[in-house]
């Protein structure tokens, strides 16, 4: 369960909310999903949502924090253990984080981040077990930290997998792909090849039945519920015409006969 929570807050909050601005919350349900991205302890939403801008904006090149063009390796977790590239603090300047900086939710997380992380990825989950369904401390302590290593491979796989392994059925002239595996883990973010194509879809897939896409399934809940609004999507005869011009031929799912399956 925590392991759902912590990701869905990853994808739904930190990548689609405040990184790429595809819907808008209201305060309650910013609150709750910065209270979930706290599950997973990727840094501050803040951090996230700054590093994946500028990602987007110079994807696969020095410039960007977890660069594919280096090697699996890199992309995944080798970014953590290096310093950073020259052009990577050099272009970090230039990323617009106006709206960040002035969202209350985001600062207090920043402000209290070593306190307010740690409880609710490290405390909360080890105490509870132990306290009310009778575990050990240290059952609880390994399950959870296993359950956060997870949590933190969810997305490595996003910055290496879905840039390296996969078919691209809507633009070959960028390095991300479709990757059903990565889809399958970090509940819809391995059609990649589509998001970056268009960063700005809430779905980040061109999917319209949710299968392998919790992270929207999330979302369209709290839009029908009212609290997230503005969702933002590409009209498919768009997305059509787009697959056309600069796609490889493969389907959504990546499989090179589209004419069969549409």
């Amino acid at each position: 369960m925590i392991y759902i929570l912590a990701g869905v807050g990853i994808m739904a909050g930190s990548h689609r909310l405040w990184s790429h601005r595809a819907f808008k919350a209201n305060r309650a349900l910013e609150i709750l999903i910065m209270l979930m991205t706290c599950f997973a302890y990727q840094n501050t939403a803040y951090d996230w949502a700054k590093k994946h801008r500028q990602h987007h904006r110079y994807s696969d090149t020095d410039a960007d924090p977890y660069n594919a063009s280096r090697g699996f390796f890199f992309s995944h977790i080798g970014w953590l253990l290096v310093k950073r590239h020259p052009d990577v603090k050099l272009r970090e300047g230039l990323i617009d984080l106006s709206d960040l900086n002035s969202n209350p939710v985001l600062m207090f997380q920043k402000r209290y981040a070593i306190p307010l992380i740690g409880t609710i990825c490290f405390i909360v989950p080890t105490v509870i077990p132990v306290y009310f369904f009778g575990e050990t401390w240290t059952a609880a302590w390994n399950i959870n930290i296993l359950r956060y290593t997870l949590n933190l491979h969810m997305s490595f796989f996003i910055n290496s997998a879905a840039h390296l392994w996969g078919k691209r059925p809507y633009d070959v002239n960028i390095q991300p792909v479709q990757n059903l595996f990565v889809s399958l883990v970090a509940f819809g973010e391995g059609f990649h090849n589509y998001h970056h194509t268009y960063p700005w879809d809430y779905k980040a897939a061109e999917l319209g039945n949710n299968r392998l896409n919790l992270s929207t399934l999330f979302i369209d809940l709290f839009a029908w519920l009212g609290w997230a609004y503005d969702l933002k999507t590409v009209p498919h005869d768009k997305v059509q015409a787009r697959m056309i011009k600069t796609g490889d031929g493969s389907d959504m799912w990546g499989r090179m006969n589209r004419d069969e399956v549409d």
